[in-house]
């Protein structure tokens, strides 16, 4: 038996969406039927061509936020999580911080350099 995998093709990413959050960090519950217009998840494959392209800074195992709207489902796990999605519908790549804060310092700098 061979193990299949997906590969997207073109501009597009493999996603594995997060689970639908049911209550907000503040302690509000959604209702189920609420629409979020954005959706975060897991990128699980990306395609040749947005590996080769230095002006897409994504990789496998980023957690980006995306547009659902031209997402494809993709049937091939039960819970079907998977989606292939355009890259132009990544919005955001959620990044850590640095461990030395010199941008940050330099930036801060740069304001105090402004002020005066």
């Amino acid at each position: 038996m061979v193990n299949e995998y997906v590969e997207p093709l073109g501009m597009r990413i493999l996603i594995r969406k997060d689970e639908a959050r049911q209550e907000t960090r503040g302690g509000i519950v959604l209702p189920d039927t609420s629409e979020i217009p954005t959706i975060t998840g897991r990128v699980v494959e990306i395609s040749v061509q947005i590996d080769r392209d230095e002006d897409f800074p994504i990789r496998k195992y980023d957690k980006v936020l995306f547009h659902p709207k031209n997402a494809i489902p993709v049937d091939f796990e039960a819970d079907n999580l998977l989606y292939v999605v355009p890259v132009e519908d990544i919005v955001a790549v959620f990044r850590k911080p640095p461990k030395n804060n010199s941008r940050v310092e330099s930036l801060s700098d740069a304001n105090d350099e402004d002020d005066e």
